[in-house]
């Protein structure tokens, strides 16, 4: 269900800071329009660590209402603690959700033994397929490939969002999990050599910006087109790397801001970026001739 490009989608927030429901469906068709393949709503690109318990469950809801069916949604719900992640989960799954996308637990740096049993125990709570999130960089926490074969013994863990940085770890989860066990990049500057060692996806942030080249950079990888990624790779660089000039989400939004898609408004402890860094994503956006390119939908 979850291979191909997703989303994972910014939170828009209006001037004085509420959650900005209107621009987010009007995302979310934008992204159906282009053709992505799945949403991630509620990651850490939607600043979900700021969102109120209800604020979460709204985007989720909207998120699902605006994909009507068509495109799967795979809502976040992960955090350190296990009993509320499992009440999140419990919430996203009567919501309709398609499946959760569970980040490792941080700050508390547990064991790969721990991990095994947290993953363990949101799985036994709900019968919502399970994409488990491994980023060391954000979180302290590195989800070993061993343990990740472990965890896809779990029928309903069905997948993994990469975003370790290490190919070789990569590779070695491809070798180690089944068949049907998918793994996505979570880093959208390595999605063809993840696709290439066996990756079926990848969960973008630059889809915000450019959802439908980015849908076909990946299709071309997965079709093994590694001509036409690596044109589509090569033209769209620049912009893939600006996005994490500052910490995500960041720079996506002011670009989108840029783009006349959103406010630029983010959440304290998150600020706008620098003026020498507004400055350099301009330069970027204006390139590859993004800038004030979209407006808000109706």
């Amino acid at each position: 269900m979850f291979k191909g490009c997703g989303t994972a989608l910014v939170t828009p927030f209006t001037r004085d800071g509420a959650l900005d429901q209107a621009t987010l469906r009007a995302l979310v068709r934008r992204q159906i329009e282009a053709g992505i393949d799945f949403l991630v709503p509620c990651g850490t690109t939607g600043e979900n660590p700021t969102l109120t318990r209800e604020e979460h469950l709204r985007v989720v809801e909207i998120t699902l209402e605006e994909a009507k069916g068509v495109v799967p949604v795979l809502a976040g719900a992960g955090g350190y603690n296990t009993a509320e992640v499992i009440e999140l989960a419990q919430q996203v799954e009567e919501l309709g959700a398609d499946g959760i996308l569970s980040v490792t637990p941080y700050y508390n740096k547990p064991t790969q033994e721990g991990l095994y049993h947290h993953y363990k125990a949101i799985a036994s709570a709900v019968s919502l397929p399970i994409v488990v999130y491994s980023v060391q960089g954000r979180t302290g926490v590195n989800i070993e490939p061993l343990t990740l074969k472990r965890l896809a013994e779990i029928d309903n863990i069905v997948g993994v969002k990469e975003a370790s940085g290490n190919l070789a770890q990569v590779a070695a989860v491809v070798h180690h999990v089944p068949e049907r066990f998918t793994v996505l990049s979570g880093d959208d500057a390595v999605t063809i050599p993840v696709i290439a060692l066996g990756g079926r996806g990848l969960i973008s942030v630059s889809a915000n910006e450019i959802p439908k080249e980015m849908t076909q950079l990946v299709r071309a990888a997965m079709d093994n087109d590694f001509a036409t990624a690596r044109a589509l790779q090569r033209r769209y660089f620049a912009l893939l790397e600006v996005n994490f000039v500052e910490s995500n989400p960041i720079p996506v939004k002011y670009a989108m801001s840029q783009m006349g898609l959103l406010d630029g408004v983010w959440r304290l402890p998150l600020v706008p970026p620098s003026e020498a860094n507004k400055a350099k994503i301009d330069r970027v956006l204006e390139s590859l001739h993004l800038l004030g390119k979209a407006a808000h939908a109706d």
